[in-house]
């Protein structure tokens, strides 16, 4: 697993983040899913949107410095230190500058036994380091454990896409394609639909017709 300590950046970073007018309306819908009193149960999605919208004006980087994370406690009238208790316990949160391709690769048991060996490989050969952003900027690659796809493994989350089936050659494929500007296919990178048999159905073919 990659470090998921905040390590030291300028700490002027976010400062004077707020909402967009979109946001702001965003975050009073989604505090007021939760009964009076328990609008701190909230930290978590409202981490989320202040993630999406930091990197939406940052160039894709999607990111929480410490103002950033302390103008959402300050909306919730918590403290600073409980957030970042959140903050830092989840990985789907990035306490560290990432690019603007953040490439997860799962790591666990059932993707290591299809190959996660080779998708690692096919990042390295794209210049990628684990736990490190590319001089570009365009991509940071971590290290995670399962990440629900284990009937497609191995597979990759980059940003919010799944890529799965993978082999080093699709791997490289779809890192390529990115760093293109373009748009790959997200999901199986055989012939599946979801993750059902591969080339189709193999059971109650009849029905199918």
């Amino acid at each position: 697993m990659a470090d998921h300590a905040p390590q030291k950046v300028d700490p002027s970073i976010g400062r004077g983040f707020q909402w967009t007018a979109e946001n702001a309306e965003l975050a009073k819908a989604i505090v007021a899913k939760y009964p009076e009193g328990r609008q701190q149960s909230a930290a978590m999605p409202l981490l989320d949107l202040a993630q999406r919208q930091f990197g939406d004006q940052n160039g894709g980087h999607a990111w929480l410095p410490v103002p950033v994370i302390e103008y959402v406690a300050d909306y919730l009238g918590m403290p600073y230190i409980r957030l970042y208790e959140v903050a830092s316990f989840y990985t789907m949160y990035n306490l560290n500058p990432v690019g603007v391709h953040h490439v997860q690769l799962c790591g666990t048991t059932p993707c290591w036994l299809k190959g996660a060996d080779e998708v690692m490989r096919a990042c390295k050969d794209m210049g990628l380091e684990k736990g490190k952003t590319t001089e570009d900027g365009l991509f940071t690659l971590t290290e995670v454990e399962c990440l629900g796809a284990c009937v497609n493994a191995p597979m990759v989350q980059i940003n919010d896409d799944f890529y799965e089936d993978l082999t080093y050659d699709t791997t490289k494929a779809v890192l390529e394609a990115l760093k293109k500007g373009e748009q790959p296919k997200p999901g199986p990178q055989v012939d599946r639909q979801f993750a059902a048999p591969q080339g189709g159905p193999t059971t109650l073919t009849d029905m199918v017709k």
